[in-house]
């Protein structure tokens, strides 16, 4: 997908802020079973089309409302995803701001994901 300049901007100046993590390296902290909230923020519709084994929905419109009703505490840890990284860490700035301490962007998204030919839902 093509974005413009002023989106790839705000998303980069997003990113300065947020840690990213691969998607090589949420599947193995999947697999090791460990505690994390792994969100999808995507769209609804994007989301019934097919998502990442083990993880919630919670759409970007949303997120920012209804996140204590995902975590627990401000320092829940959590793996957010979009389409293709953009819109996550856009989210995980977000979410910071609301003092959350331990928010994580899946770089890449649920692209990268199925690329990796990882298991969905």
């Amino acid at each position: 997908m093509i974005h413009s300049i002023e989106f790839e901007q705000i998303c980069d100046d997003a990113k300065s802020r947020v840690r990213e993590i691969t998607v090589a390296q949420t599947k193995a902290k999947l697999d090791a079973g460990e505690s994390f909230l792994f969100l999808d923020i995507r769209e609804d519709h994007e989301w019934e089309k097919g998502h990442a084994a083990g993880a919630s929905h919670l759409g970007r419109g949303i997120l920012e409302r209804d996140i204590h009703q995902f975590a627990s505490t401000k320092d829940t840890e959590m793996v957010l995803y979009c389409g293709g990284g953009y819109r996550s860490a856009l989210a995980a700035d977000n979410l910071q701001k609301m003092g959350y301490t331990n928010v994580l962007s899946m770089a890449g998204g649920i692209k990268a994901w199925r690329d990796a030919e990882y298991p969905e839902e």
